[in-house]
């Protein structure tokens, strides 16, 4: 929220009354009075809701809806004197075929300075071509047919490195599932072939999809690793690509992009465990989750977010209240079965927030529509993690013969694959196992003994198990059972 009161804060009269002016005439009062409270008021949040009448959800989308409209105003603005420079290339030919060629060659040059500005590379190209021929007869041909060639190439690099960028993230979900050291490499080959793009031209825009890679690959894939820019810390390029959005204020790209790197910043402190710092950057990240996760899948791997906030809750001691914020986080994100990773994550997250609010059917029907739209069989350990937590589900609804059929299935695949590479489900099962025994003697401390067990072992690759929490209540519910 802090952030949301400091652009409040920070509009101009005219765009604070412009913005005001459209929710009015568009009966969007509370929003309205939102927008003027932030900005005039010293008002606790608390204290709006009071006066808005509203409930946390209610005011968390509210402000969810007031943030989307100050951006839409603000990207409004920055956009129209970039569409008048395009309107301006797309009508070159009226230029070139009507007027006499001093007028062409300073209107032309006078787009050439504004779109380096925006570093519009495509269009600097038709400039460049149309100066080339304009100049066929004067020495300065030769230098616009190099300027000509060498944004060509530009260009090419710039769609080389969004491309890359997009199948880093697409080859990232992989590496999270399997924990695959051939896929690790594939993602080092990668980062080292954006580097060698970047390392081609002086290009802020280049430099930005580097960054976006570079800190991911720094604290997702190889924490300890050397490859930096140019001997860069994070905390560096994360100052040297501020410096460039604010540089550039006008790009919409920029302006988007935004976003990632908050979320970069927020998942950097949660690596190092400065969680006081990492607050700062939850809430915007957080009111802006849905987009995130539809909209940004090329620049980085948005399902994170929703694992960080899985930690979050239980290390603030706050997962009941997951599934009551999902009505609003989640309200705008509809499921795409084709990107695997991406709806496994967050099934797996819908599926714990039900789990922690005591809805374990709600649950179970979650993970089975995931087993029945999506084949895991690529991800071998991660099915029978998924296939562990429906049977912890069966066992919480006392459903015994859907339990033991999940149960026999599991211990298949661990004798498939041998006990030593899936010691973190064989236990996991054996606490299930213990809790449905007939045998009734110490089960509270035999389950409590096979917990540590479980916790010291750590797995490369995503494990929905690890998220559940094994305290006292969870030995209590799992006791329970015996009285059935």
């Amino acid at each position: 929220m802090a952030k949301l009161k400091n652009i409040v804060k920070q509009l101009s009269e005219k765009d604070f009354k412009e913005i005001y002016d459209s929710l009015m005439e568009s009966n969007a009062e509370k929003s309205a009075y939102l927008l003027k409270a932030l900005r005039e008021r010293q008002l606790s949040d608390s204290k709006i809701m009071v006066e808005l009448e509203v409930n946390a959800n209610a005011y968390y989308t509210l402000r969810s809806r007031l943030n989307q409209k100050i951006e839409e105003h603000l990207l409004q603005q920055m956009e129209s004197p970039r569409t008048d420079i395009l309107r301006k290339v797309a009508n070159l030919n009226e230029v070139l075929f009507t007027k006499k060629k001093t007028i062409s060659i300073t209107t032309l040059k006078k787009l050439e300075k504004e779109l380096l500005d925006y570093d519009l590379a495509s269009e600097l190209t038709v400039v460049y071509k149309s100066l080339k021929k304009l100049n066929i007869h004067s020495p300065d041909h030769f230098n616009y047919s190099q300027l000509y060639n060498r944004h060509v190439a530009y260009m090419l690099a710039v769609d080389k490195a969004e491309d890359l960028l997009a199948e880093y993230f697409k080859k990232y979900g992989n590496f999270f599932l399997t924990g695959d050291e051939t896929e690790k490499l594939g993602l080092t080959l990668l980062m080292k072939e954006m580097q060698n793009v970047a390392k081609l031209y002086e290009s802020h825009r280049l430099y930005i999809y580097q960054s976006c890679m570079g800190i991911f690959h720094k604290l997702f894939v190889e924490p300890d690793d050397n490859l930096q820019h140019d001997g860069e810390s994070i905390e560096d390029i994360f100052a040297h690509a501020q410096k460039i959005f604010d540089t550039y204020n006008l790009d919409p790209l920029y302006f988007h992009l935004n976003l990632v790197f908050e979320f970069l910043h927020l998942e950097y402190y949660n690596h190092y465990k400065v969680y006081r710092q990492a607050e700062k950057y939850y809430e915007e990240v957080n009111d802006a989750a849905g987009s995130l996760l539809v909209n940004y899948n090329t620049y980085t791997f948005p399902a994170q977010f929703f694992i960080s906030r899985l930690e979050r809750s239980l290390r603030l001691g706050t997962e009941k209240e997951l599934l009551g914020d999902n009505e609003s986080l989640l309200a705008d994100i509809e499921a795409d079965p084709q990107d695997v990773p991406k709806h496994l994550i967050l099934t797996i997250y819908k599926a714990l927030s039900c789990y922690y609010a005591d809805k374990y059917d709600e649950a179970a029907k979650l993970i089975n529509s995931l087993l029945n739209e999506v084949s895991l069989k690529k991800y071998p350990f991660i099915q029978m993690e998924v296939k562990a937590l429906l049977a912890l589900l069966y066992c919480l609804m006392h459903d015994f013969e859907l339990f033991n059929q999940h149960s026999n299935s599991i211990q298949r695949q661990i004798r498939l694959f041998g006990k030593d590479e899936c010691e973190n489900v064989l236990h996991f099962l054996k606490i299930l196992k213990t809790a449905t025994s007939e045998a009734k003697k110490d089960k509270p401390k035999k389950i409590a003994a096979i917990i540590p067990k479980f916790k010291e072992i750590k797995v490369n690759y995503f494990s929905p198990t690890s998220f559940i929490k094994m305290d006292e209540l969870f030995i209590k519910k799992l006791v329970a059972l015996e009285s059935d």
